[in-house]
């Protein structure tokens, strides 16, 4: 399955806002001379192939979708990553490594972190020490094709099969924190737990509709409906489902789990428009904590944020 991969990949590859109905649309001219010259090639490479066979341009169009490029391999570690327990398991053909802190007045409660698109553990040093003060031991992975881990392609489905996997092997996680694409597959994840009414779930900046990610991701590439009409029957045949039913918006109506959610109103990569229809649900499972001016991936930094997040998933559940 896709999800806030796509989004992201032009974001980030190309540097460039996501075409949205709130934004303006994604103008040429700005991009740089290589990047204008690697967009109009996919763009050609797709549609061409799309006249020959729209399903064989879905199927290339799915690749590059669950791709994340540009991948660092000159990565900090934070001086906390190194007293950490490392960890390491194998997910469908790829290893994926991990870390896990041990509090030292254990509250016998674990919480696991998962880290957004083109990001890794290392970010979210700050949560470490916080949440072992309180009594949790600590556990954080990276991604397929993230971090430190193995794998070239990400997506919800691996990414929420993944985390199931940590959670069967290093759990049980009472408390989820994802940030942006993990808030996604954290989600989806969450819903499949028999017992989650008894966990606790974080949302920070949640890729919330699949659906705009989806949109933004054909119009960037300019591919022709047929084309587009063969991606989303790839999707189907692969999942089983809508893209519709890849949504935060719909798993939160569906589950009435505790949830903390954290969205900026400047969030130009997961648009607050997304969230805007589910505050005003006025959900009594749901917390909101909305911020101005951090954007997406300032916001999991911040330390009002911070504080919020370890009170959220320290207080008793109610």
């Amino acid at each position: 399955m896709t999800n806030g991969a796509g989004f992201y990949w032009h974001l980030i590859f190309f540097h460039i806002p996501p075409y949205h109905p709130y934004l303006p649309i994604f103008a040429p001219m700005k991009m740089k001379f290589a990047q204008r010259i690697m967009l109009g090639y996919y763009k050609a490479k797709l549609n061409t192939l799309g006249m020959i066979s729209p399903r064989k341009a879905a199927e290339a169009a799915f690749d590059l979708f669950c791709t994340p490029y540009g991948r660092s391999r000159k990565l900090v570690v934070p001086p906390i990553f190194h007293k950490a327990e490392k960890l390491s398991f194998l997910h469908e053909g790829n290893k994926i490594n991990g870390f896990r802190w041990l509090p030292e007045n254990p509250n016998g409660k674990k919480l696991i972190i998962i880290h957004g698109f083109r990001s890794y553990s290392y970010k979210f040093e700050k949560y470490i020490l916080p949440f072992k003060k309180e009594g949790f031991e600590v556990l954080a992975f990276d991604a397929p094709a993230h971090g430190i881990s193995g794998g070239s392609k990400i997506n919800a489905l691996i990414y929420k099969r993944m985390l199931m996997e940590a959670d069967a092997l290093y759990g049980p996680f009472y408390g989820w924190m994802g940030h942006s694409l993990g808030g996604l597959a954290a989600s989806l994840a969450f819903e499949e737990l028999s017992d989650n009414q008894a966990r606790k779930l974080v949302l920070i900046a949640p890729a919330t509709e699949t659906e705009h990610a989806l949109q933004g991701f054909f119009n960037l590439l300019k591919m022709e409906e047929p084309i587009q009409d063969a991606f989303r029957q790839l999707l189907r045949e692969i999942t089983g489902k809508t893209v519709a039913h890849f949504s935060v918006s719909r798993m939160v109506n569906e589950n009435e789990v505790p949830i903390l959610w954290i969205h900026d109103r400047q969030d130009l990569i997961c648009p607050f428009e997304d969230v805007a229809p589910v505050i005003n649900q006025e959900l009594p499972h749901i917390k909101f904590l909305i911020t101005e001016h951090l954007g997406h991936s300032k916001v999991y930094k911040d330390n009002k944020v911070c504080k919020e997040i370890v009170g959220f998933l320290a207080a008793p559940l109610s």
